[in-house]
């Protein structure tokens, strides 16, 4: 976002997208004293966020928030938007962190870190610039083991019915299709996450399988 002399504008609009006032309050507190970086809008959610602002240059996400929205799907409406991305989470679930980084994010640093981390990885993210961390590494080296599988739009709505609890019968009603066709269908699944180095020989594991590949929304945080 540029001036209309050409000029880069300073400070740096920066979002956050978190549903808890003492982590907000808290980031505010941390880059009180930076010149080059202004809060300008929160919210619990990027669909909120972006409704109260787009003209931002970057967007700090938690990844688990209570619309039960993917980091996937939150960083792709980000990018929509024109905006960039710099993760901030507790780093308990590495899956969420890997779908953080296949999505493009700029870097993804721990809520533990010290303050100076913290600011520096913002001010750093809000020009653009890639912020290394141990994390968002381990997150991409391990993407590369992590194989992809290609279901169908009905595989895919199959899969999340069942893996949500759903007995095949009421995927079959709720789908149109008979019963066969949907035990067919998760037999289908199933080789095809075998095939890929990704065990679901149970509903347990195709839970895990779904949210990882995003097909169902990241369970609410317990309060």
């Amino acid at each position: 976002m540029r001036s209309s002399n050409g000029r880069t504008e300073y400070p740096r609009r920066v979002g956050v997208v978190e549903d808890h006032a003492v982590t907000i309050a808290g980031l505010r507190q941390i880059l009180a004293d930076e010149p080059d970086v202004e809060i300008v809008a929160t919210a619990a959610s990027v669909t909120e966020l972006l409704a109260v602002t787009r003209e931002l240059h970057l967007v700090v996400l938690d990844l688990r928030l209570p619309d039960g929205s993917s980091p996937i799907a939150n960083v792709e409406q980000l990018r929509a938007a024109g905006v960039e991305t710099l993760v901030l989470t507790s780093g308990d679930e590495p899956f969420l962190v890997r779908a953080a980084a296949r999505a493009g994010v700029l870097g993804v640093v721990r809520k533990s870190e010290r303050d100076d981390v913290i600011a520096a990885a913002v001010c750093a993210a809000a020009v653009g610039e890639l912020v290394p961390s141990m994390d968002w590494a381990a997150a991409i080296d391990s993407d590369d083991s992590f194989a992809e599988v290609d279901l169908s739009p009905r595989q895919r709505d199959v899969l999340s019915l069942y893996a949500s609890g759903e007995p095949a019968a009421r995927v079959a009603k709720l789908t149109g299709l008979t019963a066969d066709t949907v035990n067919a269908y998760l037999g289908r699944i199933r080789q095809k996450y075998a095939e890929a180095g990704r065990p679901a020989r149970n509903k347990t594991e195709l839970f895990k399988r779904a949210l990882e590949d995003g097909w169902l929304p990241i369970p609410r945080r317990r309060r």
